[in-house]
């Protein structure tokens, strides 16, 4: 995965003298670090390791749009729309995962995956880092064999997607990350 460099300056790094666990499962690890500032203060700070990153793919279609499913998330109690996304498997690159999460959950096979970036939603605390993937082709090879996770899908034009993200209709943080960086690089 990568990592941004240190930055310039070693003097304000905050140093990590240890971790112990908190809770383990296969979806992340709760921890407290045990943290000096470089003031000399030392306190505990929870942290989220996750074992796996995310991956996501916005396919932009010129004459489909953009690829959307929409979906319940228990967590919040929200319906809205995301695009297709899921964790990458153990030895899989995060373009083979976004092509397989697109499968799964929108029954569709993006053309070229070109990564787009890559972000630390929660850097804080979290460690989990996401990698938005576009292409700007698709075919269709199925129903979503996800059931599960996915209520519709649809196509939508960048205007009425746009639209979605202003009645905050979008309201998932890594849809909309994915989104509007998807929008800024084409």
């Amino acid at each position: 995965m990568h990592r941004p460099s240190p930055g310039p300056d070693p003097v304000t790094r905050w140093r990590v003298h240890g971790e112990r666990p908190l809770y383990q499962s296969d979806w992340l690890d709760l921890k407290l670090a045990d943290v000096e500032l470089p003031s000399g203060a030392r306190f505990e700070h929870h942290v989220v390791r996750t074992p796996r990153a995310v991956a996501a793919a916005v396919v932009r279609v010129p004459e489909s749009g953009v690829l959307l499913i929409y979906r319940h998330r228990f967590i919040t109690d929200s319906w809205g729309w995301e695009v297709p996304a899921g964790g990458l498997d153990p030895g899989e690159t995060p373009e083979q995962a976004a092509n397989r999460e697109t499968i799964e959950e929108a029954g569709w096979e993006p053309g070229p995956l070109r990564l787009i970036g890559t972000y630390f939603p929660t850097s804080g605390l979290c460690d989990q880092a996401f990698y938005v993937l576009a292409a700007t082709s698709a075919r269709h090879v199925g129903d979503p064999s996800s059931g599960d996770e996915t209520e519709r899908v649809a196509w939508m034009a960048e205007d009425e997607v746009k639209e979605l993200i202003r009645r905050n209709e979008i309201h998932d943080g890594f849809s909309l990350t994915a989104l509007l960086w998807t929008f800024a690089s084409f």
